[in-house]
């Protein structure tokens, strides 16, 4: 069974699904990360797999209604959009509801920002780092899906610059949590991901980068988006860290790497109350 120091692993109706303990000490949202336990998709997509691309559509519905009915969310609520990798954040509100669910998806949108109750915003993982985050002053939130590729596009610091632009969020009052990702004991890139990291000049790369020699790196994207939130103006005592890697939890966790792309995907649900 997986375990975790930092976040908390629930068990609801056959569903496993995580929460993040600084989100729910708020009081002010309803929000889940999926696992693969507790859905109806067949292998290997399943079986609690959160993406339509190629499931099923009636076995995704099931897995969003048996997700959301273990913290009291409304389907009907819910916001997708297709990920690809950009640092493009959108502000949605109740008018979108049911976006790329029962409705056609937003294009190339990796975050949604929301400050209206009954808005359940979601985003997609399978290695990747989920980035949530909830001002509590402003009662303002957000999820953005940060990849490699997100992350030097510092998508993290977007969607609080986003935040403070739309509603004039305080980052010091901002509740940011990095979900479950691949982790560094796992995750080998090469020469040019290191290259692209060294254009931002304000990382610390010998915490983010361990160089195992011919020009292969082991990547730290918890420790890079943790850098790029503090570099925002987040307060490290307002993160909450995740100490899960996906693919060393691969019978828990969708992770691309250690199927060779065969799976589902991972789902972060958040939604003001």
């Amino acid at each position: 069974m997986m375990k975790s120091n930092t976040l908390n692993i629930n068990n609801k109706n056959g569903v496993t699904y995580i929460t993040f303990p600084k989100l729910e000490k708020t009081g002010l949202v309803r929000h889940i990360f999926s696992t693969k336990i507790g859905g109806v998709s067949p292998y290997p997509y399943g079986p609690m797999n959160m993406s339509f691309n190629n499931d099923k559509k009636e076995n995704v519905i099931k897995n969003y209604e048996l997700l959301c009915d273990c913290v009291g969310i409304d389907t009907s609520h819910l916001v997708l959009s297709k990920q690809t990798h950009t640092n493009n954040v959108m502000v949605v509100d109740k008018g979108h509801c049911g976006t790329g669910y029962t409705k056609p998806s937003f294009e190339d949108i990796d975050g949604l920002i929301t400050n209206q109750s009954g808005v359940a915003l979601v985003t997609q993982y399978a290695d990747c780092t989920p980035l949530i985050f909830c001002d509590t002053v402003k009662k303002v939130i957000a999820t953005s899906h940060s990849g490699w590729r997100g992350t030097v596009q510092e998508i993290g610091k977007v969607t609080v610059l986003k935040m403070q632009e739309e509603f004039g969020c305080e980052p010091s009052n901002i509740i940011a949590c990095i979900g479950p990702c691949i982790s560094k004991c796992c995750y080998e890139v090469d020469t040019p991901v290191y290259a692209a990291f060294q254009k931002l000049k304000y990382l610390d790369l010998n915490k983010i980068f361990t160089d195992k020699g011919g020009g292969k790196y082991w990547l730290n994207m918890i420790e890079a988006n943790k850098q790029i939130l503090l570099n925002a103006g987040i307060k490290e005592e307002n993160m909450d860290i995740s100490d899960l890697c996906t693919n060393c939890n691969s019978d828990m966790l969708h992770s691309h790497r250690a199927t060779n792309g065969q799976r589902g995907t991972i789902g972060v649900i958040i939604e003001l109350i």
